[in-house]
């Protein structure tokens, strides 16, 4: 054999064995790499058994130890002190319902939380009293019940003490809380519900909010396509769904977030949207501890019915999902303006969670995950408006 052949065998050997390490390495950080194929991917998801399930790509920051995986959604609990009765749920759609607990007599509970918009109002963020416009987005009431704290900076620890918050703010329905106590104890119409639901018909602030939250805990999804999926029917997700849901719990860095059956984890991070600086700029949960540690820091809301739920964040400044996952893939940027360092507001620079990062997920990833998504919403279904009281 020639000098020259063997030179040419030789290249041909190495550009196989490149080609080789190539394919090996580029695959290797695809995350069905490791699963092989969709098919594997869908056998594992949808088997019932988790302990199936490729691992999630979980912080440093978390704590595994209480970490739990999202999965199939289950009713929430009532409180003890709080027992469920269908009278009091009842009772309670009605208060809901009931403009009469604003002074105005036109904003009702239901103003912000339309059962026909997936009980929020799809706006970027919702007017009350005399038409003025709220700080934040409203967030769906949907699976409220599994909350821990209540509102974006969970000012409320229960959805029996969120309910008092709406009808004495001046610009939702700005109404003193013993009038709009006096106002319901005065309509006739309600003393048979009260006793009903209560065992007299005796009316107080806190058989309202009672009331008000035993109606709002029933107020939860049908099961998803996902739901169905990871519970055994594995025809429920296409190839992109699937895709899409090993991405959110791996790549894309989702999980460490939106985790449990609820898609949250019940918890207060800074995403990067303090919006410091600004006419928006909202340092969420610091506003009720007053802790600088808590600047910028907001409830990880539910992606539970995340498709009909839009517009999204607390400020509602993204139009559309593919706007957050962008935001999301690019790490959330936030910019400070260079002017304020070295001053007195130097020390309120929020700090974005280390949990942020850069995903570098391509566009057929974006796609899939975005596709995932949308398995996490379910049918609307019909709610009868009460008749109220008089």
């Amino acid at each position: 054999m020639n000098f020259k052949l063997k030179t040419i065998l030789f290249l041909i050997i190495a550009l196989v064995i490149f080609g080789a390490l190539y394919f090996i390495d580029s695959h290797a950080n695809k995350p069905e790499s490791r699963y092989n194929s969709i098919s594997k991917l869908r056998e594992v998801y949808s088997s019932t058994d988790q302990t199936l399930w490729p691992e999630p790509n979980l912080d440093e920051t978390i704590d595994k130890s209480t970490f739990k995986d999202i999965g199939a959604l289950n009713k929430p609990e009532f409180p003890e002190s709080n027992p469920y009765s269908k009278e009091k749920a009842k009772l309670g759609k009605t208060l809901f319902f009931d403009p009469r607990l604003s002074i105005s007599g036109q904003i009702a509970c239901a103003s912000c939380h339309n059962p026909e918009l997936a009980w929020t109002d799809n706006s970027t963020r919702s007017f009350g009293h005399d038409r003025q416009t709220g700080a934040r987005n409203s967030m769906t009431i949907i699976n409220s019940g599994l909350a821990h704290e209540l509102f974006w900076d969970g000012r409320a620890n229960s959805l029996e003490d969120q309910a008092r918050f709406p009808i004495a703010d001046p610009v939702e329905m700005n109404e003193k809380l013993n009038i709009a106590v006096d106002k319901i104890a005065n309509i006739n119409g309600y003393k048979p519900l009260f006793k009903s639901a209560f065992g007299s018909d005796s009316v107080s602030l806190k058989r309202i909010q009672q009331a008000i939250a035993t109606f709002e805990r029933t107020v939860n999804s049908y099961k998803t396509r996902f739901d169905k999926f990871v519970l055994g029917d594995s025809t429920k997700l296409t190839n992109q769904e699937v895709l899409g849901l090993h991405l959110f719990r791996t790549k894309a860095r989702c999980i460490n977030c939106h985790n449990t059956p609820y898609f949250s984890d019940n918890k207060f991070h800074n995403d990067g949207q303090t919006l410091f600086g600004t006419k928006n700029e909202d340092f969420g949960r610091y506003v009720v501890t007053k802790n600088k540690e808590d600047i910028g820091k907001f409830r990880t809301p539910t992606l539970r019915e995340i498709s009909r739920t839009g517009p999204w964040m607390h400020h509602g400044h993204f139009p559309s999902l593919l706007d957050v996952v962008e935001f999301y893939n690019l790490g959330n940027p936030a910019p400070i303006q260079k002017k304020y360092l070295g001053t007195e507001r130097d020390s309120l620079i929020p700090n974005n969670s280390p949990i942020l990062q850069k995903l570098n997920l391509n566009k057929e990833e974006i796609n899939a995950l975005l596709a995932f998504l949308e398995t996490l919403s379910s049918n609307k279904g019909r709610t009868l408006i009460p008749e109220l009281p008089k």
